[in-house]
């Protein structure tokens, strides 16, 4: 018999928690979410440009971040849509 186990990925600097920021995925001890972090990487900036942007994340912080994006690329790319399309909604004419 072959007895298989999905390997737990394990975030430690990486939660989510229903009523902050919308339940999103965020940095543990903050209102950072995962999602603003990659969306400033795709945007051009480097590991250190983000880290610059967010002093006050330490880089263990970040890269866990880009580490919880590449397990779970859907729901990070998902919450960048989202944020943009509340942005274009509030910023439209009313």
């Amino acid at each position: 018999m072959v007895v298989t186990a999905e390997k737990q990925k394990v975030h430690p600097h990486v939660h989510r928690q229903k009523g902050i920021c919308g339940g999103r995925s965020i940095i543990t001890g903050t209102r950072i979410p995962v999602w603003s972090i990659i969306k400033w990487y795709k945007l051009g900036m480097s590991v250190e440009d983000v880290m610059r942007e967010f002093p006050q994340l330490t880089p263990s912080q970040v890269h866990d971040a880009f580490s919880y994006y590449y397990d779970n690329p859907h729901e990070i790319e998902d919450d960048i849509m989202e944020n943009e399309n509340e942005a274009h909604l509030s910023a439209s004419p009313k």
